[in-house]
């Protein structure tokens, strides 16, 4: 196994890195992650100042804004790190690195509020589905209404994790006009106070089985004034397609999450292994568990590969959108199957809380699920592989086929 050290992708400066987030993940994530899942605690804010202290949520921000402007592979390749000790804190970083085109306001208010966030210290979060959309996001309900420099937002979202924790809230709304709404799109940024939800906004956490250290919410937009910024202009109409095409980068970042997750579970499980006694011998003696951890190596080093060269296509600003969906359905699926083969080689240990394993098995399920559903994966593979499938209509007793949308 090589644990992505001797890859021929790695370079000094990507290895120097790589260290630095697998220490802090080890000595300052773990026991944090440790002590705070079980009892679904929040991240620290004293990690998140931490995590911003090293340069983690400014990786792909450009250096004239204040952040490191590095590419996909030292986003992932942190990601994948810091996922080893507990996945929220590898997607909190996504609040800095991928919002930051996002921060509302003037040209020179926005880039003081970029920096901030490239130290951890201005985050964003994403209300993008709803009550009764999930991975279709055209059909998007809550609205957004010009009011002159001014929009008026309403409607219900749904899975806006860290709602209350953000410093502003990037809302994406359908828009409406004088005879109601559009087919058009607008994302509007919503700012509010650290640690509360935005004057006008209710809502209440959704109880979830796993994805601890932050909260994900439900929330009610009842009239809600936002300040119209040049972001939002440049954006409507159109930010149902801005925000698909933002999913190649996030889908990257999920396949490096999962790869993490399921790294995690190996190293727990081979531990584990050499420790656990059965029949006078440890259980790592046993073809059935080496076969086993043959077998999880082989798939997370085959996933990992394919995100490094996935990144590598996103930096070179070549087209990936096949390869974003290849890899995040590749390693989701992965790591569903590594770490329940790791919590299967601890048995009844396993399924307690007394091991983290469980906790990359209840994390590793949801990738499945966010940043696009493995079967809409299938479906945009297939799609770019075969064309859109056809469909049949009958007219007037005779077959049309057309190209499906």
């Amino acid at each position: 196994m090589t644990d992505g050290t001797s890859s021929g992708w790695m370079t000094e400066e990507r290895l120097a890195m790589q260290r630095v987030a697998r220490d802090f993940t080890l000595k300052e994530i773990v026991p944090v992650a440790n002590k705070l899942d079980p009892i679904k605690g929040d991240i620290p804010r004293e990690l998140i100042e931490r995590m911003g202290d090293l340069g983690f949520f400014g990786i792909v921000i450009p250096e004239k804004f204040g952040g490191l402007g590095l590419g996909a592979f030292e986003y992932c390749l942190v990601a994948e790190e810091l996922a080893r000790g507990w996945m929220s804190v590898a997607s909190i970083i996504a609040r800095g690195n991928k919002f930051y085109s996002a921060v509302p306001g003037a040209p020179d208010e926005r880039r003081r509020k970029i920096a901030l966030m490239a130290q951890g210290r201005y985050l964003g979060a994403a209300a993008l589905s709803e009550p009764q959309t999930g991975s279709d996001l055209s059909s998007v309900a809550c609205s957004a209404r010009r009011d002159g420099e001014t929009w008026i937002v309403n409607g219900n979202k749904y899975w806006c994790t860290f709602a209350d924790g953000a410093d502003f809230i990037r809302v994406l709304c359908r828009l409406s006009g004088p005879d109601g709404p559009t087919e058009r799109t607008v994302s509007v940024s919503v700012e509010k106070p650290k640690g509360e939800l935005p004057k006008g906004v209710t809502g209440s956490p959704i109880p979830k089985i796993g994805y601890f250290g932050w909260k994900t919410w439900e929330l009610h937009f009842d009239n809600v004034r936002v300040p119209v910024v040049q972001n939002d202009r440049e954006e409507e109409g159109r930010a149902f397609q801005a925000a698909a095409a933002g999913l190649e980068l996030a889908r990257a970042h999920t396949a490096a999450r999962s790869i993490g997750l399921a790294q995690a579970a190996l190293d727990h499980a081979m531990a584990y292994a050499k420790e656990r006694v059965q029949f006078g011998e440890p259980i790592s003696n046993f073809q059935a568990i080496r076969f086993k951890i043959a077998t999880m190596a082989t798939e997370i080093e085959a996933a990992r590969q394919l995100m490094y060269h996935t990144c590598c296509e996103i930096d070179a600003d070549r087209p990936a959108g096949m390869l974003t969906s290849m890899v995040k359905y590749f390693a989701s699926e992965m790591a569903e199957r590594v770490t329940s083969e790791a919590l299967q080689i601890l048995g009844g240990a396993g399924y307690t809380t007394l091991h983290p394993v469980e906790r990359y098995w209840r994390d590793a399920r949801l990738t499945k699920i966010f940043e696009g559903t493995s079967e809409i994966q299938q479906r945009i593979i297939s799609d770019k592989l075969l064309g859109k499938p056809l469909k049949k209509e009958m007219t007037s007793n005779i077959v049309v086929e057309r190209r499906g949308g």
